[in-house]
């Protein structure tokens, strides 16, 4: 739970506030998608114990979409002729009222649950007697575990324009939620809009970022409002007004999206969404982190600093980040032990535990192959082609850094050191966000690597992201962040994916294959599928599926397999063919990745069927033949459209270290920029640097081109 969101664990009684632009389509029609979803969340709390009373707008624009239709309906062809008049607003709100009220009352009955309707004015707040009495008929009423619906009457007010005054009367439903909020000394007030929350400029500005916390002597003249709402007569300024009259008053406020089908409850979790207003939040002040923006945009000021450096400068600080681990283990090794200890005490699968941990000899391990890093060829400004367009105009094109990396990966936390390491070999700026599970061990990790950094670089050309909150902000940031790579499960990377337009580099599944031919050795293949299972089950280039060619089930060498991994503790699944040969249980699924001591088996036809059968239920990450037939192996390594293709090697070899890269931020399934182990060279683009003496194009009169070849 954010800290600033630790209120929602007192929240008993709620007002949520619902505005015309959720309530009705962009054609003035109900949204009846986005109001059953609201119901269903309402009935959810209303289960859990939620006292829970609903404003509501759309009647007007309701009405008014039902009057113009009927009206049309009514319409002889000279009518059609003539421009519309504006239909009266107190005449559609009348309409519009019992049509949102009857939809309200059936959604909540399908849902079992009692609904009570009010119409209210402005000026019936003038009279203490009405006030005293609603607050008891409300009461009544939660007890019942009824949801009151308030809304504002406007077909009978005498109230002509929107107004405020020192007694709070209230002058839209926004005013009108903020004010019973008050009188029924709720806990918390939503007000659900149509956008996630209070920007400091308008939503469709690029340049306007998302407040998650409304400070009044920050923002109140920083922001700049944009149109009033589409159809309501608020818009964000109205909630603003409300949201900072209830927060002031002691009742928390949170602004947020009515679109979603759960900020609601996201809300009530302590999910950092939407805008927080709060009585307290000027105290929160001085404990802010820094924001996501600022955090990208010092990275990349960093990284330019650091591509200034001479190599052998750059080069120094890898070396000395490698010293700082070596120096730093026993500080390193009690944070990861403590996450360790906690992620078992908390449940966590045995497979993420191995990841998260720093088995002995690790650290050594990482600061070799830091070592390893520091010593390899110059990766930046290396000159990839140099042409001579026309005498004395020389263009090259050259090596550069991306510029500013977001790498968001779980449990593992030597894979921060890795991608540090290489974020600065490359030149580029780098933000993590590591899984919470190993938070000490990343905290540790990342000061010690800091510490190294020069001040004349700063230490903020690496930034480490605390809060999962932050991720979505960061997200948003393609003008400053280059290139996002997510490290992790299937769901984290999809989930990415959804929310950015930034570029996205990685692997979302590690279905690798081992194909066993009927030409295989029986010893080379029982040290590869043993290798590539149980070497490090967890890792994404261990074997998940084992084909076996038919001819193999009659000669023994299957039975050996199996039995083999199963004395090693692997639990067998099969496919339809192998699980009644072998009675195993069959496996549910073949794209499945396991990333434990178990793996699925099957029995194919030949190498053909091997390759649809990866085509089919792989993740084009790293796939294996083993077999003494060249012919058959050449087949299976052009025809296996993955990232890694081996022939008589176990699957594990697919690591940038082993390949010699030094380390690698991750594996690439993706087809675009980089694939397979990504090291230095996939976190490098090009640019064109063009020399020259004066010349000009003018119509390409006096240029003789001679684009000549000058690559050494």
């Amino acid at each position: 739970m954010d800290p600033s969101r630790c209120f929602v664990t007192n929240v008993k009684r709620l007002i949520v506030k619902v505005g015309t632009a959720v309530v009705t389509r962009a054609d003035g029609r109900l949204a009846v998608g986005r109001l059953g979803a609201l119901c269903e969340q309402l009935k959810e709390l209303n289960s859990q114990g939620y006292e829970i009373v609903l404003v509501t707008s759309g009647a007007v624009g309701l009405g008014r979409q039902r009057l113009r239709y009927r009206k049309l309906v009514n319409s002889s062809l000279a009518d059609l002729q003539n421009p519309q008049y504006e239909l009266d607003g107190k005449a559609c709100a009348a309409v519009g009222q019992s049509s949102l009220m009857a939809l309200y009352d059936t959604l909540f009955s399908q849902l079992d649950v009692s609904s009570s309707q009010h119409l209210v004015t402005d000026t019936d707040f003038r009279n203490g007697s009405f006030r005293k009495q609603l607050s008891e008929t409300v009461k009544s009423l939660l007890a019942l575990k009824v949801i009151p619906i308030f809304n504002e009457n406007d077909a009978v007010s005498t109230r002509r324009a929107p107004y405020e005054d020192s007694s709070g009367i209230f002058w839209d439903n926004d005013s009108l939620a903020g004010l019973l909020a008050l009188e029924l000394q709720a806990d918390l007030l939503v007000l659900l809009s149509d956008v996630e929350g209070l920007y400091s400029g308008p939503p469709s500005d690029p340049d306007s970022k998302l407040i998650h916390t409304y400070i009044k002597e920050k923002h109140q003249g920083e922001i700049t409002f944009g149109d009033k709402s589409r159809l309501g007569r608020g818009g964000m300024t109205a909630k603003v007004n409300a949201a900072v009259c209830a927060a002031y008053a002691g009742i928390p406020v949170v602004i947020t999206s009515g679109y979603a089908t759960d900020s609601i409850i996201k809300v009530l979790q302590g999910k950092r969404i939407g805008t927080l207003f709060h009585q307290d939040a000027h105290l929160w002040t001085s404990v802010k982190e820094v924001g996501a923006r600022e955090m990208a945009v010092a990275a990349r000021e960093c990284s330019r600093r650091l591509q200034a450096m001479h190599s052998d400068d750059r080069r120094k600080i890898l070396l000395d980040i490698a010293d700082a681990l070596e120096a730093n283990e026993s500080f390193i090794k009690v944070e990861n032990e403590a996450d360790v200890a906690d992620a078992q005490d908390a449940g966590y699968d045995k497979s993420l535990v191995a990841r998260l941990a720093l088995k002995p000899g690790k650290i050594a391990s990482l600061a070799k192959s830091v070592r390893v890093l520091a010593e390899m060829e110059e990766p930046i400004g290396q000159v990839l082609k140099r042409t001579e367009l026309a005498d004395g105009l020389i263009l090259e094109k050259t090596s550069c850094p991306l510029g500013v990396l977001l790498i968001v990966f779980e449990s593992r936390p030597d894979a921060l050191v890795q991608i540090a390491s290489l974020a600065i070999r490359s030149g580029n700026g780098l933000l993590l966000k590591g899984g919470k599970e190993a938070k000490r061990s990343n905290a540790i990790l990342h000061k010690v690597i800091t510490s190294a950094i020069p001040k004349s670089i700063g230490n903020k050309l690496i930034g480490l992201v605390a809060s999962r909150e932050d991720i979505p902000d960061l997200l948003k940031l393609d003008d400053v962040i280059d290139l996002v790579i997510p490290r992790g499960s299937n769901k984290l990377v999809s989930q990415i994916k959804e929310l950015t337009k930034i570029p996205v580099l990685g692997h979302s599944d590690g279905i690798c294959h081992v194909y066993v031919d009927k030409s295989a050795k029986g010893d080379t293949a029982k040290r590869i599928v043993l290798d590539a299972k149980i070497d490090y089950p967890a890792a994404c280039n261990a074997m998940e599926t084992l084909l076996v060619h038919k001819d193999l089930s009659s000669n023994g060498l299957l039975n050996t397999l199996t039995k083999e991994l199963q004395h090693e503790g692997v639990t067998l699944y099969g496919g339809p063919r192998a699980s009644s040969l072998l009675n195993i249980p069959e496996a549910h699924s073949f794209h499945h990745e396991y990333s434990s001591m178990a793996c699925t088996v099957e029995i194919v036809d030949d190498v053909q069927a091997a390759i649809d059968h990866i085509h089919q239920h792989g993740s084009s990450h790293t796939d294996c033949i083993v077999t003494e037939n060249h012919e058959v192996a050449e087949i299976f390594l052009h025809g296996v459209d993955s990232a890694a293709v081996f022939h008589n090697a176990s699957t594990r070899f697919c690591d940038g270290a082993r390949f010699g890269l030094g380390a690698e931020v991750g594996i690439s399934t993706s087809r675009i920029h980089a694939r397979g182990p990504v090291g230095v060279e996939g976190l490098l683009t090009t640019r064109w640097i063009l020399r020259g003496s004066g010349q000009v194009v003018d119509g390409d009169k006096g240029v003789i081109y001679t684009h000549r070849d000058l690559t050494q």
